[in-house]
């Protein structure tokens, strides 16, 4: 690494506890992500979605933003994302094992659709790409009422192709709106690769809806919060939203549903692998000195911990009531109507 590359993360802001930060939030997804794909197979957990591959795109996004002041509206693998922001290991767990005290739905949906309200986390919903028109919503709240938040969603690059990816983003290029929308492409969606799906570019669309696209390389954690710093810096300054397609890859199976071997070779998967964004952010830490082997051993073992101790509590934790499965779907007693 050349002396004009060290310390980069400083250029942009962001202090060693900051860079060190990001790198820890990486390895607890990643940690966690690892951990439900044993559960499932071991049967203890029905289902789990993979954000593996897609961490550091995640987290320096996330950095990027204001917590406790922007909203954020991320998809299903952002794991690396609403760890960043707030939510915790238990947390998740509660989702995953489907559990009364899960604070995304209760136990009621399937793991990926974050909400979480105390950390701006907006409710997702399955349909894929509801959210870009949800968080058009938010930004159009923010310049009605003249506060200097942004709204954030994430999608996959199939997500991009919706009628309400296009519709969120012509709203918000018409009205100037204080949004940005970050595309994970991660080369799949579900088993149709990138070339039978897009013609084009996808940061290019930005261009017919009035607003600036960008394409980064979405293994790259410090290029990704530089063009996430600098489209919030735009979006309060009331510039309007941004679009930017981070490029990935998605190294695991679309979800533990999936066998992706039917329609993409281990090799292609292998030669991907190589480029993952986390180990080349741990090798940037280390040429900085601000870590080392006996570092990543402690963090190791500390994560370990944390994500056991996790999954026995979300695993012993009582599942919903039958009797409140109609709770925060019809009006009760005493609410309002």
């Amino acid at each position: 690494m050349s002396i004009g590359q060290m310390m980069k993360h400083r250029k942009l802001g962001l202090s060693d506890e900051q860079a060190v930060d990001m790198y820890k939030t990486m390895q607890k997804a990643r940690k966690f992500d690892e951990r439900c794909f044993l559960l499932q197979r071991a049967g203890k957990i029905a289902f789990h979605v993979s954000g593996i591959g897609q961490e550091a795109a995640q987290v320096a996004a996330a950095f990027a933003l204001e917590k406790g002041k922007d909203y954020f509206l991320p998809y299903y693998r952002d794991y690396g994302f609403v760890l960043s922001v707030g939510m915790t290991i238990t947390d998740l767990m509660l989702s995953v094992f489907a559990k009364a005290e899960d604070p995304n739905s209760g136990g009621r949906q399937m793991p990926g659709h974050f909400s979480h309200k105390k950390h701006h986390i907006v409710t997702g919903s399955s349909p894929v790409t509801t959210q870009v028109p949800h968080a058009v919503g938010f930004a159009l709240a923010a310049k009605l009422k003249r506060q200097d938040f942004v709204a954030f969603a994430t999608f996959g690059e199939g997500s991009s192709n919706q009628g309400d990816f296009h519709e969120g983003c012509n709203f918000a290029g018409v009205h100037q709106l204080p949004a940005i929308f970050m595309c994970e492409n991660n080369q799949y969606a579900i088993s149709v690769p990138l070339h039978k799906q897009i013609a084009g570019s996808i940061a290019e669309r930005a261009a017919g809806y009035g607003f600036p696209g960008i394409k980064v390389d979405g293994n790259d954690v410090l290029e990704v919060y530089r063009v996430m710093k600098e489209a919030r810096e735009r979006a309060v300054r009331g510039d309007g939203p941004t679009l930017i397609e981070a490029v990935m890859y998605r190294i695991s199976p679309h979800s533990t549903s999936d066998n992706d071997m039917l329609y993409r070779t281990k090799e292609e998967v292998d030669a991907n692998r190589s480029k993952d964004g986390l180990p080349k952010y741990r090798q940037y830490l280390i040429d900085c000195g601000l870590w080392s082997d006996e570092q990543e051993a402690e963090l190791e073992e500390r994560l370990k911990q944390e994500i056991n101790e996790a999954t026995q509590y979300a695993d012993q934790a009582p599942f919903p009531l039958p009797e409140d499965t109609l709770r925060h779907v019809f009006a009760e007693d005493g609410e309002v109507r």
